[in-house]
């Protein structure tokens, strides 16, 4: 019996629409752009249900005929290719019916269409890939698809998109942006149930970007052009201090279509090398326009990956155009052999004095044999050590004041003299300030009763000295208060309530659209932060109270925008959010601490920190005590008095 048989047509679209159409989002794009290239000015899209129930999509574009509406849900049906050439020259997104067969295999599709010329429009109905009718119908000009149900007959599919409606929305947001921010000049609608979320009128790029993402990052675009025999490449990068983790606005466009190149966001990443944080990633919106016949968007069903013929030259290009913008502003070094502007140091002539010859003197009332005077090659006398803090009265009492100890000249060790001897260091590496890995935590052997802070002294730098369980510590004084901190807010995020500072002048942001819904999901743990907010329209939000914790002068805009880019992972447990929210707000309200406060400021700090459930380690982890054991002690001392 013969095994190879061909598919029922039916059964081939279906498959055809897991490779095209596996997504709400996905339905969505190819009806845009196929809007797009029926010349459309104005594109309205609506979804219900995250897209599974209705997606429309409304367009003011050239329309079809009556005949064109049967076919384009034909497979292979295509107005613009004749031969395999045609494939490799098309300017346009694709071609109308490139993916209709497809989704209309796996949903209920009605098209509404009529074309300038004709007095009725059409109205054709396709259920699960079987015609069922076309009839005339008045409509306006264009074309009106109304998409069903999505795979209502494709149960196996069907289950994998149930119940998660927040995600798919986010999925829609996303490919309608990448349609409309590398199509300025087109007026875009997006509606989400019904209720307004995007209105776009026709703009410049910049514009359409502020837009969408949101008016913070207007200030942050920088312009990237340069214009190749290969290659066009144009748009905006964002400034090296305004990149952050968990960032989500990079764009790649090639001849008007969205695509994604990780080879492109490393040639980027190298250009801002050295000039933003490890883990963190700029802001670009980069538009490349290359010959249609020196790049293949044919690599993938969905079209998101495509193939340059001249790649490694344009990967070579794009790197030094975003290298020369970055260093128009300053954040890289360049080559300056211009004079302009340049001092002008004369040149020395034969005559000229640069200098004056010191004068001389001399005393002639100085005797080396004076009392105060003091062989430093004689023999010590043999005195017992008694400490520091204990003056020898005996033979070195006439040595003069300005005698240093026998101790390294530093002005944190010499007030430590007033410290008992018996865990006095002889030297102490002070650890800077962002070196965190270094900062080594021993664990004291002491019995956890015998935990508190004793004889504590602080230091110049942000450090104190103390004795802990027995033991001979250094403290990092900022991140005990970041440690208490931490612990305050969890406790404010926990009862609802934290102390909050009213503002002269209520600041107003405007949000993204998915900022926004996230502030507004966790508005009450921005309550409970201190915020005092009121929620706008359009994203719209304006602030009234600020966090008692947070330095004034750190920027408003600054924190909430790290706060919600810190939970926006989605799908957290309640606690994990509450704990990065606390975490940041500690961090923030902790930098510049420690330096110049006295004994008395430390030891009521380290008071509180004897009480917190983890007194060893900043939330982030990071040891906030060194201990220097009697072993080092004496090893620094015997080196340096040997």
């Amino acid at each position: 019996m013969d095994r190879i048989k061909l598919l029922p047509e039916i059964v081939a679209n279906q498959i055809a629409a897991g490779e095209v159409v596996n997504a709400p989002s996905n339905v969505v794009k190819e009806m845009m752009e196929n809007s797009i290239d029926a010349g459309a000015q104005s594109v309205r899209v609506n979804f219900r249900n995250g897209g599974k129930d209705l997606i429309q999509i409304v367009d003011d574009g050239c329309g079809m005929s009556a005949m064109d509406a049967r076919m384009a849900f034909d497979r292979h049906a295509t107005s613009k290719i004749s031969s395999i050439e045609d494939v490799y020259k098309l300017h346009t997104f694709g071609f109308r019916g490139e993916a209709l067969a497809s989704i209309a295999a796996v949903a209920e599709v009605e098209l509404r269409t009529r074309r300038e010329e004709d007095e009725l429009g059409t109205l054709t109905s396709i259920a699960g890939g079987e015609f069922r009718s076309q009839t005339p119908i008045s409509c306006s000009r264009g074309s009106q698809f109304m998409v069903r149900n999505l795979f209502y007959n494709v149960p196996s599919r069907r289950k994998f998109i149930d119940g998660d409606n927040s995600r798919l929305a986010s999925q829609i947001r996303s490919e309608f942006m990448r349609v409309a921010l590398c199509n300025p000049d087109v007026e875009f609608e997006l509606r989400q149930n019904d209720t307004l979320v995007h209105s776009l009128l026709p703009t410049s790029r910049r514009g359409r970007i502020v837009d969408l993402v949101g008016k913070h990052i207007k200030q942050n675009l920088l312009d990237v052009e340069v214009d190749t025999s290969l290659v066009r490449i144009e748009g905006f990068v964002g400034r090296p201090q305004a990149a952050k983790k968990r960032n989500n606005e990079q764009y790649l466009f090639v001849n008007g279509r969205y695509f994604h190149s990780l080879q492109m966001q490393r040639a980027i990443l190298r250009a801002y090398e050295k000039l933003i944080p490890e883990g963190c990633m700029p802001s670009y919106f980069i538009y490349l326009t290359v010959d249609p016949d020196r790049v293949d968007v044919n690599v993938h069903p969905q079209k998101t990956t495509v193939k340059f013929a001249d790649n490694d030259v344009i990967l070579e290009i794009l790197q030094a155009a975003v290298r020369e913008t970055l260093a128009k502003t300053g954040a890289v070094p360049m080559m300056d052999f211009s004079d302009e502007g340049q001092l002008n140091i004369p040149v020395l002539e034969r005559e000229q004095r640069v200098y004056e010859v010191p004068k001389t003197a001399t005393n002639n009332s100085y005797n080396p044999f004076a009392s105060e005077y003091i062989d430093p090659t004689a023999p010590m006398p043999d005195v017992p050590f008694t400490g520091f803090d204990v003056p020898y009265d005996g033979a070195m009492s006439t040595a003069p004041k300005s005698t240093k100890p026998m101790v390294e000249e530093s002005s944190e060790l010499y007030a430590l003299q007033s410290l008992s001897p018996s865990f006095l260091p002889s030297t102490i590496e002070y650890i800077d300030e962002d070196a965190e890995q270094e900062f080594d935590f021993i664990e004291s052997q002491a019995q956890p009763e015998s935990r508190t802070f004793t004889e504590a002294m602080a230091l110049t730098g942000g450090y104190a000295v103390a004795m802990y369980g027995g033991s001979f510590v250094v403290v990092h004084l900022r991140r005990v208060k970041e440690r208490l901190l931490y612990d305050d807010i969890l406790h404010s995020l926990a009862s609802g309530s934290a102390p909050s500072q009213r503002m002269f002048f209520p600041e107003e942001l405007t949000l993204s659209h998915e900022e926004y819904e996230l502030m507004s999901e966790h508005a009450t743990e921005f309550a409970a932060l201190g915020f005092e907010v009121e929620y706008c329209d359009g994203g719209r939000i304006s602030i009234s109270g600020r966090p008692a914790v947070i330095d004034i002068s750190t920027p408003i805009d600054e924190l909430i925008y790290e706060l919600l880019h810190g939970i926006e992972d989605g799908a957290l447990p309640i606690a994990e959010e509450q704990r990065r929210m606390a975490e940041l707000m500690a961090r923030r309200g902790s930098q510049g601490f420690g330096k110049g406060l006295r004994t008395s400021d430390v030891e009521s700090l380290l008071s509180r920190l004897e009480k917190c459930s983890n007194p060893s380690f900043s939330p982030s982890g990071v040891p906030i005590m060194a201990e220097i054991t009697m072993d080092e002690l004496r090893a620094k001392l015997m080196k340096n008095y040997s």
